[in-house]
């Protein structure tokens, strides 16, 4: 039997689900690639790698010198620059690529969005008299909200940002998804959020949030998905175990001559 070498560029719960839905199966030999900005990463079975490749032409000696078969891009929907050095490193490697590529949310009936096409759009998007916001951007990306100090922050991330690194009026929330609407409504009420600032990342495990803004006629401040490079994609974990499957079955066939 051929066992095929599947590097995975992690950082999205699809990449997760997809180590967990291959573990046992000896047909692929698979490392999960993090970029280590969470101390404390779910456990996960299998290999892991952890930092970066320096860039795409780093990635593509990896893939060449360890010869990995495959490689799925999971990464979060907003890591562009790695997204566009795994689709130019499966080029340069020569090696077998696909993408994983959550769809975004849409609005729904009752929901208050304001779109936004930056971070820095969102927290000018909040105004300018003081609100009470709950922000959940991501502790690498506060940095445009330091410069609204005049608001009072729900800053929600999954590891603590440093203390310099948080508006001067911030309190911190350190939790994981997924989350749930009764839980989420009760934060925004008990906190008594009035305005929502996120980006767009798709997928249920965050998406509670929305419901409970939907239910409370809260305003949600929605910074835009960033345009990304072409490449082969699905956007669901089911999908990728079809194309693993497909890129299995005709290796094996390959080998056998048929």
């Amino acid at each position: 039997m051929k066992v095929l070498k599947l590097l995975i560029l992690g950082g999205s719960g699809e990449a997760a689900d997809l180590v967990r839905a291959l573990a046992g199966d000896a047909r692929y030999d698979v490392t999960l690639s993090l970029a280590g900005r969470t101390s404390e990463p779910v456990a996960l079975p299998g290999k892991l790698l952890t930092g970066g490749f320096g860039g795409a032409e780093g990635l593509a000696r990896v893939l060449a010198e360890e010869r990995f078969d495959l490689l799925i891009d999971a990464t979060h929907p907003f890591a562009v620059q790695m997204k566009a050095n795994a689709a130019e490193a499966g080029k340069i490697a020569g090696t077998k690529f696909l993408a994983i590529r959550r769809p975004a949310w849409v609005p729904r009936e009752g929901d208050r969005w304001i779109m936004v096409e930056s971070l820095e759009a969102a927290a000018a998007a909040i105004g300018q008299d003081p609100a009470r916001v709950f922000l959940t951007t991501g502790r690498m990306e506060l940095a445009p909200f330091r410069e609204a100090p005049q608001h009072l922050y729900i800053v929600r991330s999954v590891e603590a940002p440093a203390a310099e690194e948080l508006p001067p009026r911030a309190e911190l929330i350190t939790a994981r998804g997924p989350f749930n609407i009764a839980d989420e409504r009760a934060l925004l009420e008990t906190h008594r959020i009035e305005v929502i600032v996120t980006k767009n990342s798709g997928g249920a495990g965050a998406s509670a949030k929305l419901d409970a803004a939907r239910a409370l006629s809260l305003p949600v401040i929605m910074v835009k998905r960033p345009d990304l490079p072409e490449a082969p994609s699905v956007t669901t974990v089911a999908d990728a175990l079809l194309w693993l499957e497909r890129h299995h079955v005709s290796t094996s066939s390959a080998r056998r001559g048929v």
